[in-house]
Parts: structure tokens; C-alpha cells; sequence
């Protein structure tokens, strides 16, 4: 029997961060930065006006007050975009666009509310400091600074950054495709009628959700019969198509081993019982060209945390995500269990609290039961050690965040 640290360490081995790709940045969204971004520009370029209004100099309108307003010729005027080199003489104002160059000789903007908005003459009825309304060259980003770093995901706002630097495309960590197959004879499509001994695909649909949540491209194919042949010709059409694998079902001890029938030729599939609970058997390996491959248990509950501990952080690491791992955090338990000896436990419980009192954790369902609905009403999972056998209502149990 393996160890839960055995399993995911033997996950870990099989899969390994795909080759980056240099993507125009419309396909970098979701992905990871595979190297670090370094501006090579100052942003903004220049010294830019923040609002529109008239560029001075702070010394000629240091008395200015709506009692006392101070009066300047208007001598130019500057666009967003102008690259004209203006010129600013001593006790005279220019109008300026937001986003305008300042002219030289300028260090301060009076926006319009504090003008009579005159165009030969302006009068000023507030002072301005120097500095005052005004975006310096380089204050955003300086030239020759790491902006975005190794590993940083690529969401609207880093192409914001991206783009206002002159990023057409980036390097970066291509998402995986995964193929997930459910196995079983007894599975239908939900929607469809259900007959004595159907049960609905729950598995394929969840899974696949959980590979999009965890930054992978799923890919969900039909529930396929537990049947040798069905099931080889499936998975070898599916070979082309995906970077990982996961499969679903078909290993109840005493029920066949078509899985391992199917997968021996295929690569090198090795299946063990892990020490956790909930689970059974599990198989890890790769196919074909070294793809890997996830075999997990039909139960739904089982599936799902076997995904979350051992599939999500192998999706992340291929992914090139730093943080492989769901965040954690420590809660007292409100009720009292027995855990079973030598198994790693994973109980799903609904968090409640702050940082400041500290964070409770309720179990979803009763201790010992693992139901869909309880997995489905939880926010965390939490995490008994193999060597604890009685949880103790108000034990603290290190949680994983599951909204996060």
C-alpha cells in the first residue's frame, strides 16, 4: 500500500512543464509566463499632463486664489499624441490634453474647474504645487525593470501592462489539453431517462470542470462500456489530442481488470491501493509517447479527491504554475470523529470565521459517510494525518481552501 506522499510524488515524476510557446497576447490569456518580462522602455515616455486643463509653472500661480486669481496669457496649445517640442514661456499658460507631453518649462497642470476656461487669456483662481497633476517620465515602469515575473499568470490586466508596452506576444507555458473518459457500462448522460441500473456521468462532467478551474483545456468524451476493445480504440484516438489523461471507473477489485488489460500495451501503468480515505486503487503512468495518465475510482466522492490531491497539482506544475498546491489553513473542528487507522482522511467541511477569531470547520456529512451532496455544500476540505485515529471536537486540522 502507498502512502499518500508516495502516490503524489510518483504523479509529480510522470508529468513535466510543457514547452513554451511565444503567443500573440489575445492566446497568453490563463497561461503562465515562462520568463521574466523587462521593460525596455520608460512609461510614461515623457512627462505626460493627468488632467486636462492649462500647463504652467507652480511659481507663477503661487498667490492665485478665487479672491485673488492670477491672469496668463495662453501662448500654445499641445493634443494628446503632439510631438512638438513646446516651449513655455515665464508667466504664461498652455492648454493641454490629458495624456499630452508638457511642454518644457511646465511642472504643474490646472485642470478646468479651477480656470475661467479662457482661450487667450485663462484665469486662475486655485494654486498649484510643482509636480502637481503631472505623470513623470518613468514613474509607471522604468526602462530595464522586471514587470512581470517567471510564472506570473496572464490575465486583462497583465495584458493591459503588456500591451501598453509594446507586447505583441510573450513566451509562455501552453495549456494543457486533458481528455477525460468515464468507464463504465451502467453510465448514461444526464438529461437522459434513466433505467433500472443507470447511473448518471457524473464523473465526466465534474472532472472536466475541475480541469478547467485548475487552468487546463478538458476535453470530455462519451461514457465508454468496460469493455476491452471499446475501450482500447477509445483511448488510442484519444492519444493525439491530449497532453494528460485521466480515466474513471473500471477498477473495482473483483469486477475485471479490463483497465489494466487496456493500458499494459498501451505504456506503463503502475496501480496501487493509497492509504486515504476516501479511495481505493489508483493508477499513475504514462502512454504512448510518454503522455501521462490518471486512473481514478468511479465513486464521485473518491474521484474528486483524488483529483484535487494528486491530478490538480500535475496540472498546475505542467502548466507552470509556482503554487501547485490549494492555500491552507488551520480550523477547529465543531463536532468529534474516528478516523481510520493509517489512512489519510479527507473530510469535506464548510469554513466560517476570520483571522482575527480564528476559522471553524464543519463537516458537511456525517463523520464515516462520503456523499456528492456534502462534497458539493463545502468550501474546504479538511485533512486528518494518518497517525490520528480520534478527532476530537476543536482539534485543529489544517483545511483546504476550495473557493480559491
Amino acid at each position: 500500500m502507498r502512502t499518500v506522499a508516495e502516490h503524489l510524488s510518483a504523479c509529480l515524476e510522470v508529468a513535466h512543464a510543457a514547452e513554451p510557446l511565444d503567443v500573440v497576447l489575445s492566446d497568453a490569456v490563463g497561461t503562465v509566463l515562462a520568463a521574466d518580462i523587462v521593460s525596455d522602455v520608460d512609461m510614461p515616455p515623457a512627462n505626460l499632463a493627468g488632467l486636462d486643463g492649462y500647463a504652467v509653472r507652480a511659481k507663477d500661480c503661487v498667490s492665485a486664489s478665487p479672491a485673488t486669481p492670477v491672469v496668463l496669457d495662453v501662448i500654445d496649445a499641445v493634443r494628446a499624441g503632439d510631438v512638438r517640442r513646446t516651449h513655455l514661456v515665464p508667466g504664461t499658460a498652455v492648454l493641454i490634453d490629458s495624456g499630452a507631453p508638457m511642454p518644457i518649462g511646465a511642472d504643474a497642470v490646472v485642470p478646468w474647474q479651477f480656470t475661467d476656461r479662457g482661450e487667450a487669456q485663462v484665469t486662475i483662481n486655485r494654486k498649484v504645487n510643482a509636480g502637481q497633476r503631472v505623470r513623470m517620465l518613468g514613474e509607471d515602469v522604468e526602462a530595464g525593470a522586471t514587470v512581470l515575473s517567471k510564472g506570473s499568470r496572464i490575465g486583462a490586466r497583465q495584458v493591459a501592462l503588456l500591451a501598453s508596452l509594446g507586447h505583441q506576444r510573450v513566451a509562455v507555458h501552453p495549456v494543457p489539453r486533458v481528455v477525460v473518459v468515464s468507464i463504465g457500462d451502467e453510465l448514461i448522460e444526464p438529461g437522459q431517462r434513466a433505467e433500472p441500473g443507470d447511473v448518471y456521468d457524473a464523473n465526466g462532467h465534474a472532472l472536466s470542470t475541475a480541469v478547467a478551474d485548475a487552468g487546463g483545456q478538458p476535453f470530455r468524451v462519451s461514457a465508454v462500456p468496460d469493455e476491452y476493445h471499446a475501450l482500447t480504440e477509445t483511448l488510442e484516438d484519444q492519444l493525439v489530442r491530449s497532453d494528460l489523461l485521466i480515466t474513471t471507473g473500471g477498477l473495482s477489485v473483483g469486477q475485471g481488470d479490463t483497465v489494466k488489460e487496456v493500458l499494459s500495451p498501451l505504456g506503463t501503468v503502475r496501480f496501487d491501493t493509497v492509504a486515504m480515505s476516501p479511495g481505493r486503487q489508483l493508477g499513475v503512468g504514462t502512454l504512448g509517447d510518454g503522455i501521462p495518465v490518471f486512473c481514478l475510482p468511479g465513486d464521485p466522492v473518491s474521484a474528486q479527491m483524488a483529483f484535487e490531491v494528486f491530478v490538480r497539482p500535475v496540472l498546475r506544475s505542467i502548466a507552470g504554475w509556482q503554487d501547485i498546491h490549494r492555500p491552507s489553513l488551520p480550523a477547529a473542528v465543531s463536532t468529534s470523529w474516528s478516523s481510520p487507522a493509517g489512512m489519510r482522511e479527507f473530510v469535506p467541511v464548510q469554513l466560517a470565521g476570520a483571522p482575527s477569531t480564528g476559522y471553524q470547520a464543519h463537516p458537511t456529512q456525517a463523520p464515516g459517510v462520503q456523499t456528492i451532496s456534502g462534497l458539493a455544500y463545502a468550501n474546504a476540505i479538511a485533512v486528518v494525518p494518518e497517525e490520528v485515529t480520534q478527532v476530537n471536537a476543536g482539534t485543529q486540522l489544517h483545511c483546504l481552501l476550495l473557493d480559491m
